[in-house]
């Protein structure tokens, strides 16, 4: 007696289909949304600094432990959408948000308001990156890099619409209603979006076919764990060096005498053009595979920090700032790329989160380092030279990655 023959996915569960792309367009608006969490702490820190009465020093802390937050949530957040689906850490996220922005509202010193923000806006806000991205990745095949870089866009996008708004609030109504009306606004809005987002990617329908399939690494003869480390050292590395000019371009217009509002119209030139770069940067992974994407990214953003070194007058400034934003924008998605194509579906939330994760220490060890060479030095340019000593490692493991894939290319049988 035959065996059953399985029933064919209905279309919409099919990669590239057109409820792929509509669900794409849900994510965009959660990525935008959810990334609340990144922009809004820098935004309202000289009110809360004035408020409490405490120094710069301190009044950093708070991004620092939402960026922590950010980090550690993107694996634990990961890990539970491989588990129950994206939907889960959508919800999650979307009330931890919440909660979040309600208990800075009420915080009555520092420390209060600095654990709401690394415990709760943090963790909740990283729901809406990485395993946003990983998911994505498991609902196209053609169009893969393309629709992962339109997600990530949606985080520059975040760093473009919110912090305005944000400041517009503050001015008007203080800062702590603005928390207070942020949360709120990320429950009214997430939650019904996390709802429309409970459909399992097509290779995780039905059982768990998602474990089937080629192990990690395959691809280039790595084993997991291997692949894995190099992975998150090439994340870390490559935002070591990225960090240079996105943490310290304003302070270093300031230093030439161009002052700081010169610099930060460079960082925005340098974000919009990441949004470009981001999406550019999909459609090249679509022909050439995510590993040599990320190379060619490498080595686009290591001459751009070169140009940081021969130019500093203010023309030449806002056009090395265009290209570094242009040359970056897509190393990131790229690795959610690498991740799906190098390793099984079932796993891509989890080891998305973790490359993330390097990829925000790298750019919180960037930007300290970076300030510490300066403070050695009196300049910036051996900050300059440092970053693109970080970004060789990165053009190196990229570089072996693409051999070790040809090579396998090479010997695999016809």
């Amino acid at each position: 007696m035959n065996a059953p023959v399985a029933p064919a996915p209905i279309a919409a569960d099919r990669p590239d289909s057109p409820a792929a792309w509509r669900r794409l367009a849900v994510a965009v608006l959660l990525t935008t949304i959810g990334g609340v969490g990144m922009w809004s702490v820098v935004v309202v820190l000289p009110a809360v600094q004035a408020e409490f009465g405490i120094d710069r020093a301190a009044a950093s802390l708070p991004y620092t432990l939402t960026m922590l937050g950010f980090a550690l949530g993107g694996v634990a957040m990961g890990r539970l959408a491989d588990r129950f689906g994206i939907a889960a850490p959508l919800l999650l996220g979307s009330l931890t948000l919440a909660a979040g922005y309600g208990a800075t509202a009420l915080a009555g010193s520092l420390w209060p308001f600095a654990l709401a923000q690394g415990l709760l806006i943090g963790v909740g806000s990283s729901c809406a990156f990485a395993p946003l991205m990983a998911d994505t990745s498991l609902w196209f095949a053609r169009r893969r890099g393309i629709a992962v870089s339109i997600c990530a866009a949606g985080n520059y996008l975040a760093g473009t619409v919110w912090p305005p708004l944000v400041q517009h609030a503050v001015a008007e109504v203080g800062w702590r209603a603005t928390q207070a009306g942020l949360g709120l606004a990320c429950l009214v809005t997430m939650l019904p979006l996390a709802l429309m987002m409970r459909r399992r990617p097509p290779s995780q329908a039905g059982t768990g076919a998602a474990r089937g399939g080629p192990g990690a690494g395959h691809a280039v003869g790595i084993r997991p764990g291997l692949l894995q480390g190099l992975l998150a050292l090439s994340g870390l590395s490559c935002c070591v060096a990225m960090a240079m000019p996105q943490v310290h371009i304003v302070a270093y217009c300031g230093d030439l005498g161009y002052g700081v509002a010169r610099g930060a119209e460079m960082l925005s030139l340098m974000l919009a053009c990441g949004i470009v770069s981001r999406l550019a940067s999909g459609l090249l992974a679509d022909r050439i595979g995510g590993v040599a994407t990320l190379l060619l990214g490498a080595v686009l953003q290591g001459a751009a920090l070169a140009l940081y070194l021969v130019f500093d007058g203010l023309t030449s400034l806002y056009v090395v700032s265009a290209l570094f934003g242009l040359f970056q924008g897509g190393i990131v998605p790229a690795y959610a790329i690498i991740v799906r194509e190098l390793f099984p579906p079932a796993e891509a939330g989890a080891r998305v989160g973790i490359v993330i994760m390097a990829t925000l220490v790298g750019m919180a060890l960037g930007g300290w380092l970076s300030g510490v060479i300066f403070d050695l030095t009196g300049t910036y340019a051996a900050a300059f030279a440092h970053g693109l000593l970080w970004n060789l490692v990165t053009v190196a493991i990229g570089l072996w990655l693409v051999q070790r894939r040809a090579a396998r290319g090479r010997l695999a049988p016809a």
